[in-house]
């Protein structure tokens, strides 16, 4: 009989490693740990059914694994994981439906996750912004990041070849739209945009598109980037972004609602490439050209072409609550011991 059953959604790449990193960290706090993750179901149309068909799945790979016994306690990777429980438990997540999934996507989500968030043993978010959407009464909480750290040696500037990248699984959400037009307006001869995870047309000037990759291969791409930009119109945690930071990357960012952990860093780290989340800006008439209106044009241009001294060295301090060791001690002094109580 294990200490803590792990439920695991694995919806998605970065679930599952968060899922993975988690279950580490516990065991090397001396917990045992058995993870069981959700078989993937059909493909659905729409939100709102495939979250039910996801919540089915993790509610039957929880009940195989509560059948080969009892553990002290059962921890759902995401609320999803936790809607249809068959054994109440902690849960864990980025952000609740009742920030990410709005109107109809969250119709029936909704109501039952606040009974779930207001009914388990103990909260587990990512970051003190997805506890913050959680509306009215709940449980008891630890925050517990997920680990981040660089993806192999640093690079000097001169080693970067690639002048951007972005990450756009979701790419309505990660507003692949915004950044495509950005760089379309801010890019110079000879410079590249890496999109990974999604695809966009083949002759689009300066553009590569790689489809999905595996994440040792993504990371790679990563550490030969100057720069990572994103234009979110929400932003659930950021992973990848704070991964970009990890990895020597300036990153270039809208704001966005949601627990967005990345963009305090991003922020302190520099303002000017930061840029508040606003519809375009036409350029005036007097303005040249060849002059970028877009703000997130002219926030890709000041991070490829004037960018703040010490950058590196000092995300790589901002993150240290991120480090794999940093989080291990959360997980052994504050977590396992509520959890395990």
């Amino acid at each position: 009989m294990s200490d803590v059953l792990l439920v695991s959604l694995g919806s998605t790449g970065g679930l599952r490693r968060a899922a993975a990193a988690l279950a580490g960290a516990m065991r090397r706090g001396g917990a045992s740990v058995t993870v069981t993750q959700a078989a993937r179901p059909r493909e659905l149309r729409t939100r709102a059914p495939t979250a039910l068909a996801w919540a089915g799945a993790a509610r039957t790979a929880a009940r195989a694994a509560l059948a080969a016994g009892r553990p002290r306690a059962v921890l759902y990777s995401t609320t999803t994981a936790a809607l249809l429980w068959p054994l109440p438990g902690a849960v864990r997540f980025d952000a609740p439906s009742a920030g990410n999934r709005p109107g109809r996507h969250g119709l029936w989500q909704r109501p039952l996750e606040r009974r779930r968030l207001r009914t388990a043993p103990l909260l587990v978010p990512w970051a003190p912004g997805g506890l913050a959407e959680v509306a009215g009464p709940r449980s008891d909480a630890v925050v517990v990041p997920v680990p981040v750290e660089p993806s192999g040696p640093g690079v000097g500037p001169a080693e970067r070849d690639i002048a951007a990248i972005t990450y756009a699984t979701n790419p309505v959400k990660k507003g692949l739209d915004r950044v495509l037009a950005a760089w379309a307006e801010g890019r110079r001869e000879g410079e590249e945009l890496m999109v990974v995870g999604a695809a966009v047309p083949a002759d689009t000037p300066g553009v590569r598109a790689t489809g999905f990759l595996a994440p040792d291969e993504y990371r790679a791409l990563v550490r030969r980037a100057r720069v990572y930009v994103c234009a979110p119109r929400r932003e659930d945690f950021g992973l990848a972004q704070l991964e970009a930071l990890a990895d020597g990357c300036a990153l270039v960012t809208t704001t966005a609602p949601g627990p967005y952990a990345a963009l305090a860093p991003a922020r302190e780290l520099d303002e000017r490439l930061v840029v508040p989340d606003l519809p375009r800006v036409a350029a005036p008439d007097a303005t040249p050209a060849r002059s970028p209106a877009d703000p997130l044009a002219v926030a890709l241009r000041t991070a490829l072409d004037d960018p703040r001294a010490g950058y590196r060295e000092r995300a790589a301090a901002l993150l240290g609550a991120y480090r794999p060791a940093a989080v291990d001690r959360v997980v052994a002094d504050e977590l396992l011991p509520v959890l395990l109580a």
